[in-house]
């Protein structure tokens, strides 16, 4: 057990952790909670929200409720916390009554630090009622956006805890996300009754992650190259949209020699709990799943997020490619996209069956991912600018900024197009309008006569690849639009007047061609190792893995790789030495120094 007998948070920021200062803003943060106000706090994946509620939790009288959507990662989050002494425990539908009821009288008997529970089960009688035994410290609602309609992961059961705020009113609330635009942060705020001052926004940059886009060629092999060339042995996630392309997918890179498992709804309750502990009890397992898999994932050196299929919208790109690099170290946001990706995803928005606001709101913020894909400037810029965050751009860690991208004046290219799309009735799609433009003798084009027409034989300037480019890019600028109801049909905006009138020029990106670089490894690229240092960080991750393996926990949680390679780079020659790494509390130098230190010292 802790001795937390009125210190500071800066103590327990030592002693438990094992870290000597805080990160921006969580200092204040944990000072507003421990004067028991509310607060909404907005951190990048990795940025130290958890921290932020349960240093508090540990100071105040009584245990921390944490409110958690997803109990499958509820075991990974609270061994972390036993690793470091915290009494803490979840309950959830996967212990037995037995189980469940030793954890509820801690909980009444005022033993736990921290409780770990879904939504679902806060709002029942039965756990209202038990609270109400207890002592409350403060009430911590992770994924936060989930509160909000406007959200990219909105659920239901997330409003009514507006209610449980309202039953405790004295106990401190706070809101955690790492992904939430405008709206979405004022209808949190105003849904909990947070005051606007209680607003905490570190910034969303990550800027460890390298983000790439290229266009679909086969994306399997794509995938397989990029694995290949740049992450061997390393850890990933690959996102797809249905759940067969998430089998396929598995089954293609385990057919190559990868350890791959697959993730999704489909899965039974045991298929996804078995494939989800291998991804977190072992090192180079990659997963690939729908968006079933990855909230809440506390895995720190995942290497790369792949996507194979864009997602809905901006919120949930950044959120599914902030489960890599969490350790800071050098990791991959990568993703293959087309324009057919972006009409089925407009497909099962139109089909959702949500009011009109709600329609409008997700269709806006598909035009922005899209627009994201198809951007010539800093990826990185574009990402942040839709968060409302300044960048001045040139990331220098981005496709674009690493081999710009040229551009093109393509108003007159743009004008071919809109008059082509108009005279052929705003009914046919891309693969139809380029023949016209080309000139193409088509069966099809026989029977509309579209022969005929002004615009036919009027593009041969660019070939077939390239009136795909531009019309994907003028959908992806808001000048054309899709209509999913009639076989993916281009229709003009009321945006394409301008430049239909000679008003607005258009510029357009030149697709680049691919260039194979090989990128060194995470490990590699963080610390210059010798033949001995990377002989000693292996020694070290095999002591690791074997004490995390004993103990049935993911080695991380053990310690990470950027206190591995502390222990590399320092070489301490004492447990005195040893404590002062970054990432060694109190718990942990009792429990594993004299393990590591000889270790160490075999290799000195």
């Amino acid at each position: 057990m802790i001795d937390v007998t009125a210190p500071r948070p800066q103590q327990v920021l030592k002693s438990v952790y094992g870290y000597d200062t805080f990160r921006p803003s969580q200092e204040d943060v944990v000072l507003r909670v421990l004067d028991g106000r509310h607060c909404l706090v907005l951190m990048p994946t990795g940025g130290g929200k958890s921290l932020c509620y349960q240093l508090p939790a540990l100071l105040r009288d009584g245990t921390g409720i944490v409110v958690s959507p997803l109990i499958s990662l509820m075991q990974d989050q609270v061994d972390a916390l036993k690793q470091l002494g915290v009494r803490a425990e979840f309950l959830n539908s996967s212990l037995r009554r037995p189980e469940q009821r030793r954890v509820e009288q801690a909980l009444c008997a005022g033993r736990l630090d921290l409780l770990y529970v879904a939504p679902e089960r806060l709002l029942t009688d039965s756990f209202l009622s038990l609270l109400d035994e207890a002592r409350i410290a403060l009430f911590a609602i992770d994924e936060a956006h989930c509160i909000s309609q406007w959200g990219h992961d909105f659920r239901p059961e997330y409003l009514q805890l507006a209610e449980v705020r309202g039953r405790w009113p004295e106990v401190p609330c706070i809101a955690a996300t790492a992904t939430a635009d405008e709206p979405t942060r004022r209808e949190i705020l105003k849904r909990l009754r947070i005051p606007a001052d209680g607003l905490f926004v570190t910034g969303f940059d990550r800027p460890n992650i390298r983000y790439s886009v290229v266009l679909k060629n086969n994306p399997k092999k794509q995938l397989l190259q990029f694995i290949r060339e740049q992450h061997l042995g390393d850890a990933g996630i690959v996102y797809c949209m249905s759940r067969r392309k998430v089998e396929e997918t598995a089954a293609f890179l385990t057919d190559e020699g990868f350890d791959a498992v697959p993730y999704h709804a489909g899965l039974s309750s045991h298929d996804r709990q078995a494939n989800q502990d291998r991804f977190l009890l072992e090192e180079g397992v990659i997963v690939v799943a729908t968006v079933a898999f990855g909230m809440g994932i506390d895995k720190p050196n995942v290497r790369f997020v792949a996507h194979l299929d864009v997602p809905k919208n901006l919120e949930a790109y950044y959120q599914e490619t902030g489960r890599a690099g969490r350790d800071g170290l050098e990791a991959d946001a990568w993703m293959t996209y087309s324009m057919a990706d972006v009409v089925m995803m407009r497909k099962i928005i139109e089909s959702a069956g949500a009011g009109e606001q709600h329609l409008w709101a997700q269709q806006h913020k598909l035009n922005a991912m899209f627009g994201y894909c198809e951007t010539a400037t800093c990826r990185r810029q574009v990402l942040l600018t839709y968060f409302g965050e300044d960048h001045a751009g040139g990331c220098g860690n981005c496709d674009n900024c690493l081999r710009p991208v040229e551009t093109w004046d393509g108003t007159v290219a743009a004008q071919k197009v809109m008059s082509c799309i108009y005279r052929t009735g705003q009914r046919f799609g891309a693969a139809h309008l380029v023949d016209v433009l080309l000139g193409n003798e088509t069966d099809k084009i026989q029977r509309f006569r579209h022969d005929r027409l002004p615009t036919f034989g009027v593009g041969a300037e660019l070939d077939k690849r390239e009136w795909r480019s531009v019309i994907r890019q003028l959908v992806a600028a808001n000048l054309l639009r899709v209509d999913v109801t009639g076989y993916g049909a281009l229709r003009l905006t009321n945006a394409c007047k301008p430049v239909l009138k000679g008003e607005r020029e258009v510029f357009f990106r030149k697709d680049p061609t691919p260039v194979k670089k090989k990128r060194k490894r995470a490990v590699d690229a963080a610390h210059p190792e010798t033949p001995a240092d990377k002989v000693l960080f292996e020694a070290l991750r095999l002591l690791r893995l074997d004490l995390a393996h004993a103990q049935g926990v993911p080695p991380y949680v053990v310690f990470n790789d950027n206190t591995l390679l502390a222990m590399v780079q320092h070489r301490p020659q004492s447990l005195q030495e040893f404590s002062r790494l970054s990432g060694v509390g109190e718990v942990k130098l009792e429990r594993y120094g004299a393990a590591f230190l000889e270790v160490i010292l075999e290799h000195s």
